[in-house]
């Protein structure tokens, strides 16, 4: 029995289409008195509590912490209790600190630049007091104070990672110059009484994501200059330029916009349109982040050369107010100006002599060896609409900007009023698709072969007397489904979004009297929903907002088991079943945001190793991860194997389904881990699949479906230092699917 007066509970709501890389959240904080419930404040809620309600409670000294998570395969909250570090330990496992150690180039660069702020401050007879702003490990604290620096206060927020710090610190032997200040840098004191017992005039920082401003650099890097920084000090990075090129990608656009969709049944052709709603809505204001280096150059067509959209020098005053900034382009060439490729790099001292880019490897010359890295990309923007640019005149292209996001506008020539600009606001998505589908969502739909595969098996299935019930969140498969012929179709969207989406796209189809919007969970569906009919043919993609993983989807299981009465004995269900593939590879570079440290330039970093490993050994992050492959390259080192079936036709089975057997290793190399992911047979002889599509050569280079995430299991052994003589002969496994968590637990084991 809880006992204690004071109780905390957090709701948290998404706010975001699944799948979008930065999530927004509310949390509603509730003081609990009673029966009264007070709300008394609203702030951001951190991204890894995604889907998540907590209930915080104490007993005695310990805290607990009762979450509640959506299963996304079942459809039913589950309450489970958690340390009341669970957050916490999720936000470790899932970090990028890994993947920032491994940097190489990142880290040489830092080390260079902050050598020569040290030796321009001792040159000046000073001496170098350092503020290192986001310290993480300390590592850039550990490289002042060799480099030279007097003292350094080295400021880190996030509670654990300041605790690692101290004891990197300490374990390296640098306690009597390094201090480490467990708060936000715009809470830290300057005084004999406060955290700092002087400014600072040498500035360190590493705040910076892929659109180089996401984490708030702009704000701490001002509040730092106003407080906590000496005038006319260094700063490493010095500088850092933001670059822009213009694009027309079919294939780009087709994660932002809808394209037609083309019906061909026997000797009629009709075709899905969109509401004007759709095509003139500027979208959501969010970058689209992605290994800008795995889209083949064929897939686009420059338009402009590069240019430098901004700067910001790091060494003097940053303003983080909202502005814009606006550059000539001289097109190369003529297109439909659609995309905006984007990255940054940052000079390391003044001089620019010591520079570190996030320019993709086309940019660069030959004789680079471009690092690898995942903690900052490229980035894609989607102009409002579509432009036509033509060779040789001169368009305008303007970056607008807020604390912590960048949209852009393009104009064409302008008169000299029209060159009077003001500041526009970031976009906002009026039609809703972008609001329910994320950008691999709207490739999917606008795939135009994966469409024909479900029209061709949907033609062998209805009749004129077929009576649909489609279950997928915003599919376009009731569309078809009319069109083929089916005598009547109803269709579940399970929020208002999708109702209020789909109503759109069916009116603007004219068959909003043909097509049935149910909005209502598929176990409250009532004989009367469905008009007193009997359901012949269900359907599904199935695809579900909620889904991370490839098996979330078995959704639909639970969605068929749930409509069980409302079918007829001879129900027709498409797809038919689905089976889970796996199969062992070798990824050229993904392996490193697993893979312990050890040593960083020179320092000792195990303890955080260490702290991710023992974070991963929490219950949810020792499960499998998801990961778009085809921006990550890998090689098959095993043949893709089936290890389970899912039958739609029958309803959610009782008990556990196992699996276990072993898969022969065909090709030399190190088995990072296993891929594992949903093939859909929608027919007998029609499957779709969520992976691989086609292992391309000899080598094993392995072609990934591009629209879907799919899971990773990394071995942890094949994470730590090999020889080729520790190569095993096979992969064991053993898998297990419970139906009543709706969860799959896996686990793997090398054979020598």
């Amino acid at each position: 029995m809880i006992s204690s007066a004071y109780k905390s509970l957090y709701v948290f709501f998404n706010l975001c289409p699944s799948g979008v890389r930065t999530n927004y959240l509310l949390i509603a904080q509730f003081l609990i008195t009673g029966q009264k419930f007070q709300l008394f404040e609203l702030k951001p809620a951190p991204q890894n509590c995604l889907h998540t309600i907590h209930k915080e409670y104490k007993l005695g000294s310990i805290m607990k912490v009762f979450c509640g998570r959506a299963n996304p395969t079942t459809g039913s909250v589950e309450w489970l209790e958690e340390d009341e570090n669970y957050d916490y330990h999720q936000e470790i496992a899932r970090s990028c600190y890994a993947d920032m150690l491994h940097d190489k180039d990142r880290n040489v660069k830092y080390y260079q630049g902050i050598r020569a702020a040290v030796n321009r401050v001792k040159e000046r007879g000073e001496k170098a007091i350092v503020l290192d702003i986001g310290t993480g490990t300390g590592l850039l604290s550990m490289m002042a104070v060799t480099a030279g620096a007097d003292f350094c206060y080295a400021i880190e927020v996030f509670t654990p990672m300041a605790i690692a710090a101290v004891k990197i610190v300490e374990k390296n032997g640098f306690s009597d110059k390094i201090k480490v200040i467990n708060k936000h840098s715009t809470e830290v004191t300057v005084g004999p009484d406060g955290d700092m017992q002087c400014r600072a005039n040498i500035l360190i920082t590493e705040l910076f994501d892929t659109e180089l401003i996401g984490e708030g650099a702009l704000p701490s890097y001002e509040h730092a200059h106003k407080y906590l920084v000496q005038e006319g000090g260094e700063a490493v990075p010095h500088r850092a330029r933001v670059y822009a090129q213009l694009v027309e990608s079919k294939r780009m656009w087709s994660w932002n916009k809808l394209f037609p969709v083309h019906i061909q049944a026997e000797d009629d052709e009709k075709i899905i349109v969109f509401p004007s709603e759709i095509e003139n809505c500027p979208g959501v204001p969010s970058v689209y982040d992605i290994q800008l280096n795995q889209v083949p150059q064929s897939d686009f067509t420059v338009l402009s050369d590069v240019v430098t959209m901004f700067s910001v020098d790091f060494s003097k005053q940053v303003n983080s107010s909202s502005t814009y900034y606006t550059a000539k382009l001289e097109p190369i060439k003529s297109g439909m100006a659609q995309v905006i490729l984007s990255w940054w790099d940052v000079d390391m001292d003044p001089s620019g002599t010591i520079k570190c880019t996030m320019a993709p490897s086309w940019i660069q010359p030959i004789s680079n060896d471009v690092q690898w890295r995942d903690h900052w990309m490229q980035c894609v923007y989607f102009l409002p609409n579509e432009e036509p640019v033509f060779q040789g005149e001169n368009v305008y292209l303007t970056a607008y900007r807020d604390e912590y996001s960048v949209w852009y506008k393009l104009q064409k020539a302008r008169n000299e009023e029209d060159k009077k600009d003001a500041y526009v606001g970031s976009p906002l998505c009026s039609c809703q698709a972008h609001l329910l589908w994320n950008r691999p969502r709207f490739g999917e739909l606008n795939d135009q072969n994966r469409t024909n595969q479900y029209i061709q098996a949907l033609m062998t299935v209805l009749e004129k007397d077929s009576i649909c019930l489609c279950i997928s969140d915003g599919s376009l498969l009731p569309l078809l489904a009319q069109y083929l012929g089916a005598e009547k179709v109803f269709t579940v969207e399970n929020s208002a979004v999708s109702h209020c989406l789909m109503e759109k796209i069916f009116k603007a189809n004219h068959v909003a009297d043909k097509i049935k919007i149910i909005e209502k969970r598929p176990e409250l569906l009532t004989a009367s929903d469905l008009e007193d009919k009997k359901v012949s043919v269900l359907i599904g993609e199935p695809f579900f907002t909620t889904s991370l993983l490839p098996w979330h989807n078995l959704y639909f299981l639970y969605a068929r088991t749930a409509v069980a009465a409302h079918l007829t004995n001879s129900v027709t269900v498409l797809p038919q079943s689905a089976s889970l593939y796996m199969m062992v590879v070798e990824f050229k570079d993904l392996w490193r945001i697993r893979s312990p440290c050890g040593t960083c330039e020179g320092f000792d970093v195990h303890i955080m190793d260490d702290m991710i490993k023992n974070s991963l050994n929490f219950r949810e992050s020792k499960e499998a991860e998801p990961h778009p492959l085809w921006e990550y390259p890998c090689k098959s080192l095993s043949d893709p194997q089936e290890v389970m079936t899912f039958d739609f036709r029958l309803t959610v089975p009782q008990h556990t389904l196992s699996t276990d057997g072993s898969v022969n290793l065909l090709r030399p190399g190190k088995s990072h881990g296993a891929v594992l992911w949903m093939e859909y047979h929608l027919t007998a002889d029609i499957s779709v699949s969520t992976g691989l599509v086609q292992i391309s050569d000899e080598k094993g280079n392995c072609k990934w479906n591009p629209h879907c995430k799919q899971a990773v299991y990394f071995f942890s052994s094949a994470l730590e230092p090999e020889t080729l003589t520790d190569f095993p002969s096979a992969i064991t496994y053993a898998i297990n699917f419970n139906p009543k968590m709706g969860e799959i637990a896996m686990s793997f084991k090398p054979l020598s």
